[in-house]
C-alpha cells in the first residue's frame, strides 16, 4: 500500500465541512475528493485530515493523506484529481510519503487566517472569504489584545460547544492583528486548535475593536475559562486554513515577518 499526501485548496462555501456527512446533508470536501477517487481508480479510501473545517470555512493549505493500491504516478495525481474534481477544490500537491505518516498527528504546527472587510460597504468581490464589520474597528486596541493571546494557555474560554478535546492547553505561538486598507486579518499559529477557538479569537477581538472589551480583560477572560466572557463566534466565511507545517522549523522560521 502506498501513503499518499495531498495538499489541497478549496472554496468552502458550498460544502457542509470538509468531515464526511450522510448524503442527506449535503456535500463535503471530503466526501467528494473520495468519491472522486473512486471514480478514478474504483477503489475506496478514507482520508486522514490535518485538521477540519467547519461549513463555509476554506482553506489554501489543508493536508491531508491516503492509503492506496493504485499505481497512478504521484506527478500525475494532482492531475488526475482536478480533472473530476469541482473547480471550487484543487489538489495543489501529491507526495508518496512514509508508511506511518498521519497528516493529523504528524503536524508540527498549523496557521489559520481571518479576513475582516471594515468598509463601510461591503466588498462584493470579496464577501465570501471575508466577515463584513462595517461599524470602524479600533484597530491599535484589536493588536494589543491579540498579544495577551499568545503562549500557552488554555483555551476552554474559547472553545465552542460540541467539540471533542480532552484537553484545552494549547500554544498559540503568534496571534497577530495586520491592517491593509479596509481590510484587518488576525493570524493564528499554534500546535493545535479547539473547535472554533480562532472564530472565537476573531469574534472577541471584533469585540476589542468595538470597545465592548478590553484589551487588559483578555488575560481575565482566558483564565476565567468561562465561554460567555469572550466575544461571539464570528462568522465562518472570513476563516482560512493557509497552512500546516510538519518540518522542525518554528513559525517565525518560516513567517519572519511576524518578529518582533
Amino acid at each position: 500500500m502506498r501513503n499518499i499526501r495531498l495538499t489541497i485548496a478549496y472554496d468552502g462555501t458550498e460544502y457542509h465541512g470538509f468531515q464526511r456527512q450522510p448524503e442527506f446533508h449535503g456535500p463535503t470536501i471530503q466526501g467528494t475528493l473520495e468519491k472522486t477517487w473512486q471514480k478514478l481508480v474504483e477503489e475506496e479510501v478514507s482520508l486522514t485530515t490535518a485538521g477540519r473545517t467547519d461549513t463555509g470555512v476554506h482553506a489554501a493549505g489543508q493536508v491531508v493523506n491516503f492509503h492506496t493500491k493504485a499505481r497512478i504516478p504521484i506527478d500525475k495525481i494532482p492531475k488526475a484529481f482536478n480533472s473530476m474534481l469541482p473547480r471550487d477544490i484543487r489538489v495543489l500537491e501529491a507526495q508518496e510519503v512514509e508508511p506511518e505518516f498521519n497528516a493529523r498527528f504528524k503536524a508540527r504546527w498549523k496557521r489559520y487566517d481571518y479576513l475582516i472587510d471594515n468598509s463601510p460597504i461591503v466588498d462584493v468581490f470579496s464577501r465570501l472569504y471575508t466577515a463584513h464589520e462595517p461599524l470602524p474597528l479600533n484597530y491599535s486596541k484589536m493588536q494589543e489584545a491579540a498579544g495577551y493571546l499568545e503562549g500557552r494557555h488554555n483555551f476552554k474560554a474559547f472553545c465552542a460547544v460540541g467539540g471533542s478535546s480532552k484537553t484545552f492547553e494549547r500554544n498559540l505561538y503568534i496571534c497577530r492583528v495586520t491592517k491593509e486598507a479596509h481590510k484587518i486579518r488576525i493570524t493564528c499559529i499554534g500546535d493545535g486548535f479547539l473547535y472554533n477557538m480562532v472564530r472565537i479569537i476573531a469574534g472577541t477581538l471584533i469585540y476589542v475593536g468595538k470597545e465592548r472589551i478590553q484589551p487588559e480583560e483578555i488575560p481575565k477572560i482566558i483564565t476565567s475559562q468561562d465561554r460567555t466572557l469572550g466575544g461571539p463566534t464570528a462568522p465562518p466565511q472570513g476563516l482560512t486554513m493557509t497552512y500546516v507545517h510538519y518540518g522542525e522549523d518554528s513559525p517565525l522560521d518560516i513567517y519572519p515577518e511576524f518578529r518582533d
